[in-house]
């Protein structure tokens, strides 16, 4: 039995249809299969690229935090001078109030004689040795309470240079630098007492051991 026309070209279009529908989805697969998906692709740090969401770096959404830099003031740390005006020490203004109360002393007896003993039996005294003379201008600050010998002055206070006051003392002598001016019995004319000096190399020679105050 023969088709009609009718029929023979309703089941042509159904054909073409088909074959139209199967060529779409496979042109879909294809693309679906070469094109990774968006959200999986990421580029690691390094140039490195990974395209499977097991191996995704989140980004964080956390700030960075500030690094800071690094500082560091030690014990000797640079410090205001004081200054040398005539025979009398200036302290900084910025100086601690004990530093002021050590030059303060030291300026009372900068124009008395070297006695050899002097300042160790009492604490005013008509003059003073080396180690008379650092323990005089110590005991302004109450840093020091009893007159030391320039030898008692190599185990006083705490080892190594301070920021403001450092002493420097051996078995036969004993200076102190105060904000950068050095009080000594050395360096003078024969016979002077304890006087500033505006360098802090030391006038008599020898090795010294070096001190100074607690927190100075």
């Amino acid at each position: 039995m023969q088709s009609s026309p009718g029929v023979a070209r309703s089941a042509a279009r159904r054909s073409l249809l088909a074959t139209l529908s199967l060529a779409a989805l496979a042109i879909l697969g294809v693309a679906l299969i070469a094109a990774p998906s968006a959200s999986a692709k990421k580029i690691i740090q390094g140039g490195l690229s990974s395209s499977t969401l097991e191996t995704e770096i989140p980004e964080s959404t956390e700030p960075e935090a500030p690094v800071e830099a690094e500082t560091t003031e030690g014990e000797t740390g640079p410090i205001s001078k004081a200054r040398l005006v005539g025979t009398r020490a200036i302290a900084p203004t910025d100086a601690p109030t004990a530093v002021k109360q050590v030059i303060a002393a030291a300026n009372r007896i900068r124009t008395t004689p070297y006695i050899w003993g002097g300042g160790h039996g009492r604490w005013q005294d008509r003059g003073y040795d080396c180690s008379g003379a650092v323990s005089y201008a110590l005991h302004g600050a109450r840093l020091l309470s009893t007159p030391l010998t320039s030898g008692s002055l190599e185990s006083w206070g705490e080892a190594g240079p301070g920021r403001w006051i450092t002493v420097y003392a051996n078995a036969g002598h004993a200076y102190m630098v105060v904000a950068g001016l050095r009080f000594d019995t050395a360096g003078n004319v024969s016979g002077t007492g304890p006087r500033w000096h505006p360098t802090v190399a030391a006038a008599a020679p020898g090795r010294y051991v070096v001190r100074h105050p607690a927190g100075f």
